[in-house]
């Protein structure tokens, strides 16, 4: 069997490939450090979509080489099926099925029959969705309305929680739509997914700051009250600035116990714009609703007072190089980057197209939540705080 990569990997170099592909690390680190151009490893990840192939084991209800080389044995010695039946514990239609399915002009092989049984053995297996057209059919409008594998899995037991064969899990989905030799969920649908990567990889585990400018009387995130911290009452959000090319830039507003997002668009990155946006939009929110609101360390805010005079929102903000404060709206941001990729010009959205993106993040279940949406989460606090 020819090996993948060139000039060719060892079992040894692709378990190792493997490894510090799970760990992280790009394909020109894992190339150097098996000594292989980047190119090699990418033919080797792709092909599997950068999911870990399954170590191939043998049942212990199947032949076993031993077992095969007692049947060439007793063959050889005129015994019946049915003697080397007793003699291996096996049936006797275990063994004229094995003969029969390898023997050639009167000879059985036990090397060749072992090997042929081995090469059998790894035909693709048909997962759920190639065999229930029903559930691909579901899977496949789900991922057209931009849900994420993990929250189609979650809806699928909570909307058909007898029904077993409508269960699938989230890496089912994902293996499906990456490994596209399944010919299951079309190649199309990748374009759905929050991430644009072409192959399934873990998370990195660090996050890089950026230096942020001084705010002048800036109530430190640590001065926040405990009830805010632990999500314990609603009406507490998370903001920041996405930017885009030609120094374009879009509000990011979410609530902290609900997870409902809010999109602002601003005409610029100052502190006199960007504070007039966020109090055009808050105004809009019923009475209550926003009791505080944390930012990082942007001069965007340098106006905070003016902008908590004007709406009764307590401002707090992080500490410096230090967006993990914020993770609820740092997490938000990295799902928003599926609309408005990184290198794009943010000021050509108009308001209502920015209200359309935030209606599809609100109206998806969240599994923070128990896969119920961030709409209905946050009528709930609505209701709850008038």
């Amino acid at each position: 069997m020819a090996q993948l990569g060139r000039p060719g990997l060892s079992s040894a170099e692709k378990a190792e490939l493997w490894r510090r592909w799970k760990a992280g690390q790009s394909l020109s680190d894992i190339g150097r450090a098996l000594g292989k151009h980047a190119g090699s490893v990418h033919t080797v990840l792709s092909a599997h979509g950068g999911i870990i192939p399954a170590t191939r084991s043998r049942s212990p209800r199947v032949l076993s080489l031993m077992e095969r080389e007692e049947i060439s044995r007793g063959l050889a010695a005129g015994q019946s099926h049915r003697q080397i039946a007793i003699k291996l514990k096996r049936s006797p239609s275990t063994i004229s099925r094995e003969i029969a399915r390898n023997q050639s002009i009167n000879h059985y092989r036990a090397v060749e029959a072992d090997a042929n049984a081995w090469d059998r053995a790894q035909r693709p297996k048909s997962c759920r969705l190639q065999t229930h057209p029903e559930l691909q059919a579901v899977v496949a409008s789900k991922l057209h309305f931009d849900w994420s594998p993990e929250q189609i899995s979650g809806w699928l037991k909570q909307t058909y929680p007898v029904d077993q064969q409508m269960h699938l899990s989230h890496e089912t989905i994902y293996k499906s739509l990456f490994i596209q030799a399944r010919g299951v969920l079309k190649k199309e649908l990748m374009k759905h997914l929050r991430s644009r990567r072409m192959m399934r990889r873990g998370k990195s585990s660090s996050t890089e700051g950026q230096p942020r400018g001084q705010i002048v009387d800036a109530i430190s995130i640590r001065l926040r009250p405990a009830e805010i911290e632990d999500r314990a009452i609603p009406g507490h959000w998370e903001g920041d600035l996405i930017s885009g090319s030609k120094n374009s830039h879009i509000a990011t507003l979410v609530e902290r116990q609900s997870r409902f997002v809010m999109l602002v668009q601003v005409d610029g990155k100052d502190t006199v714009n960007a504070v007039n946006a966020l109090i055009r939009q808050v105004k809009q929110l019923p009475q209550g609703v926003m009791a505080s609101l944390t930012w990082d360390r942007g001069t965007e805010l340098a106006q905070h007072k003016r902008f908590s005079v004007a709406t009764d929102v307590a401002m707090y903000f992080c500490d410096p190089k230090s967006p993990w404060q914020r993770g609820t709206n740092e997490n938000t941001n990295r799902l928003l980057r599926q609309y408005f990729p990184k290198g794009t010009d943010l000021s050509g959205y108009t308001q209502p197209y920015l209200d359309e993106i935030a209606l599809k993040l609100n109206t998806r279940p969240r599994k923070t939540l128990g896969f119920i949406t961030p709409r209905d989460k946050f009528n709930q606090c609505v209701a709850t705080t008038g």
